[in-house]
C-alpha cells in the first residue's frame, strides 16, 4: 500500500488537550479546541496513540499516576475510541524493588495486563543484562523493538518494527535505542552489541515501511538534551518520512508535542507523572490532523484505580515477601542510619553504602547523601528487605570525572548547615575531610585526601555518586554539567551484590570525616549566592560601611557569588 498523504496538519499549537472525567458516565472523553483557521475533523478517522516513557517501575500511586490508573485511562480510552495503540519509550522494566527482584519480569506482567502492544528498550532495560532483556521479551505479549541494535553474528536482537492494521489503516511502528546504553548501563550487559547510529537505522526502517503504510511511529529512546550526541530532534531533523516520535530517556515534559519538520515529537516526561495522548486524524486514508497532549496526576485526582492491575501488583507483592526475607549477609554489629545521626556526622552504615559504590564502579571516590538513608540495621543477618528500606528511592549509581575542586566545592556545600541536620550531608569512600565550624561557611573544609593522598584541586577524579546528586540533587550543582562516564545498578542492589560478597560486615566510624572548631576569628568570607553585604556584616557582627571601606568596593550593592570578602584589617 503506498502512502496517501497531505502535508500533515500538526495542531501541537492548539489549546491544551482537554480531559473531561465523568464519573456517572464512568467513561473519559478527550477533545481538542480547534485552532484560528477552525479546523474540523467531522467524519474523520481517529486513530488514538497512548504512550509512556521512563515509568523506571513507579508501578503504584505515588510521585506519578500508577499503573493502575494509568490501565483505567487507556481502558477508558479503547471504550471510547476502538483504534488505540499503547506505546512506551522504554527504562521500564528498571528502577524499583517490585522490578528489580524479579529482573523485570513482574513489570512484564503488569504491562501485559494493561495491554501495551509495543515498546523500545531503554538503557535501564539491560541493567540485568541483555540475555534477560530477551527473555523478558519472551514474556510480554507485545513485542521490543530496535532497529539499531545488531549482535555480533550480524542478526539483529529484536525486531526493527511492526505493521499494525487498524481500521483498514497501516500504522508501521519501528523502535530506536540509545547508543548511550553502552556505558549508561554496565558495559558487561551490552558486551557483544553494537549500537547503530539512529539516524542511520532510522533512514533504513523508513526507506522499507514508507510504500507499506499509512502512518509511521518512531519509538525512540534518544530524548532531547543537546548534550546527547543522538536526539530524536536529530533524527526528526535528518530523516523524512516519519510522522511521530514517542519520545524517552531525556525524562523530557513536552506538554503538547514539539514540531521538527513534519514530525511531532512526544514525551510526558517521567516516572508515569504524566500519560500522553495523540490523536491522529485520517480522511480517504490521508493524514489531516495530529493532536497531541497529557493527562496529568492532578487531572486524574479522580480515576479509580483498575482492580485487575491492582490485583496483579498485589499478588507480586506475596510473592516477594519470601524474596524479601532472604538472607544476603551478616553484620557482626548494629549499623547507624537514624535521620539525625546519617544527616550530621559520619555512620557506619553511610560507610558501608559507599564502600558499596567503590566496590562496583572501581570508582576512585564515592559520595552520598545523607537524606538517601532511610532506616537503621540490627545486628546479626541482614535480608533483602531491610537494604530495600534502607534504600527506598531507586537512585542508581554513576561515575562522572571531576576535578578536586568539584570535589572541594561539593564537601563545602554538603557541610555548610552544620551542625543543623541536612538532607545533603556527604558519606564518603575513598575520601577523609576535616571541617572546621569555626570557620566562614565555604571556607569549612579545610583538609582533603583522596586514598591517603592530599586532594589536587586541579587533578581530575572518578567519583561514584547517585543519579540524583549528580543531576544537581541537594543543590550539588557543582556535578550537573558533568559528562556521565558510566551508570550503574541501584544503590540497593549494590549493596546487596557487596553483602553477598563479603558474607560478614562490621563497619565502623572510622575518621573518614572529622569535625572541629576553632575560636579564632575568621579574616575573610566567600560571598555565597543569595548573600549580600548587610547580610554578610550582620554575621560577623561589623557594619556594611566597614566592609565597604576594607574591601574598597565602589559599589556595595555589586559583590558576587565566589568573591573574597576581607573581614579584618
Amino acid at each position: 500500500m503506498g502512502r496517501k498523504r497531505l502535508s500533515t496538519c500538526l495542531l501541537n499549537s492548539f489549546t491544551v488537550l482537554t480531559l473531561l472525567i465523568s464519573m456517572f458516565l464512568g467513561r473519559l472523553t478527550c477533545f481538542a479546541a480547534a485552532d484560528a483557521q477552525n479546523t474540523d475533523f467531522t467524519g474523520a478517522t481517529r486513530l488514538t496513540i497512548v504512550h509512556s516513557n521512563d515509568t523506571h517501575a513507579r508501578v503504584k500511586e505515588g510521585e506519578g499516576l500508577g499503573f493502575a490508573k494509568i490501565s483505567t485511562i487507556i481502558r477508558e480510552t479503547r471504550k471510547d475510541n476502538a483504534n488505540v495503540l499503547v506505546l512506551d519509550a522504554g527504562d521500564t522494566f528498571h528502577g524499583q524493588a517490585i522490578a528489580t527482584l524479579t529482573k523485570g519480569e513482574s513489570i512484564a506482567r503488569i504491562m501485559n495486563e494493561i495491554g501495551y502492544d509495543a515498546m523500545a528498550p531503554g538503557n535501564h532495560d539491560f541493567n540485568y543484562g541483555y540475555e534477560q532483556l530477551v527473555e523478558l521479551s519472551k514474556l510480554t505479549n507485545f513485542p521490543i523493538l530496535a532497529a539499531n541494535i545488531g549482535k555480533g553474528d550480524g542478526s539483529t536482537l529484536f525486531n526493527a518494527y511492526i505493521i499494525k492494521e487498524i481500521a483498514g489503516l497501516k500504522v508501521g511502528v519501528f523502535g530506536l535505542a540509545t547508543p548511550e546504553t553502552t556505558y549508561k548501563t554496565h558495559p558487561d550487559n551490552v558486551k557483544g552489541l553494537t549500537f547503530i547510529e539512529p539516524v542511520e537505522a532510522a533512514k533504513q526502517t523508513v526507506a522499507v515501511l514508507k510504500d507499506k503504510t499509512d502512518l509511521i511511529i518512531a519509538i525512540s529512546h534518544l530524548g532531547t538534551d543537546l548534550s546527547s550526541a543522538d536526539t530524536s530532534i536529530k533524527v526528526a531533523q535528518a530523516v523524512e518520512g516519519i510522522d511521530l516520535i514517542i519520545d524517552g530517556h531525556s525524562h523530557t515534559t513536552l506538554e503538547q508535542g514539539h514540531k521538527v519538520g513534519g514530525t511531532l515529537i512526544v514525551s510526558t516526561g517521567e516516572y508515569g507523572n504524566n500519560l500522553g495522548i495523540v490523536d491522529v486524524y485520517f480522511t480517504d486514508g490521508k493524514i489531516v490532523g495530529i493532536v497531541a497532549g497529557l493527562i496529568t496526576k492532578d487531572l486524574a485526582t479522580d480515576v479509580p484505580e483498575d482492580e485487575a492491575v491492582v490485583s496483579v501488583i498485589k499478588a507480586i507483592e506475596d510473592e516477594q515477601a519470601d524474596v524479601l526475607s532472604q538472607v544476603v549477609g551478616k553484620t557482626a554489629v548494629p549499623m547507624e542510619g537514624a535521620r539525625e545521626k546519617v544527616r550530621t556526622s559520619e555512620t557506619n552504615l553511610g560507610n558501608l553504602i559507599a564502600d558499596a559504590m567503590i566496590f562496583l564502579t572501581g570508582a576512585d571516590c564515592a559520595l552520598t547523601n545523607g537524606g538517601g538513608i532511610r532506616a537503621s540495621i540490627g545486628e546479626g543477618d541482614i535480608t533483602k528487605g531491610e537494604i530495600i528500606t534502607v534504600l527506598p528511592f531507586g537512585n542508581y549509581i554513576v561515575t562522572k570525572k571531576v576535578t578536586g575542586a568539584d570535589i572541594k566545592a561539593a564537601l563545602e556545600h554538603g557541610t555548610k548547615a552544620y551542625p543543623e541536620s541536612s538532607g545533603g550531608f556527604p558519606h564518603v569512600s575513598g575520601i577523609k575531610y576535616v571541617v572546621d565550624i569555626g570557620r566562614h561557611v565555604g571556607d569549612r573544609v579545610i583538609s582533603i585526601t583522596v586514598n591517603g593522598e592530599q586532594l589536587d584541586l586541579r587533578n581530575e577524579y572518578t567519583l561514584a555518586t547517585n543519579d540524583f546528586m549528580a543531576a544537581g540533587g541537594d543543590e550539588y550543582t557543582m556535578f550537573a554539567d558533568k559528562s556521565i562516564l558510566n551508570e550503574y545498578t541501584c544503590l540497593d542492589e549494590a549493596v546487596i551484590t557487596y553483602l553477598e560478597a563479603n558474607g560478614s560486615v562490621s563497619p565502623a566510624v572510622e575518621g573518614r570525616i572529622t569535625v572541629q572548631e576553632t575560636k579564632s576569628e575568621p579574616d575573610y568570607y566567600i560571598v555565597q549566592p543569595g548573600d549580600w553585604l548587610e547580610k554578610i556584616a550582620k554575621m560577623f557582627n561589623t557594619t556594611w560601611r566597614k566592609l565597604q571601606e576594607l574591601n574598597k568596593l565602589p559599589n556595595p550593592n555589586l559583590i558576587f557569588s565566589g568573591q573574597k570578602i576581607v573581614l579584618l584589617n
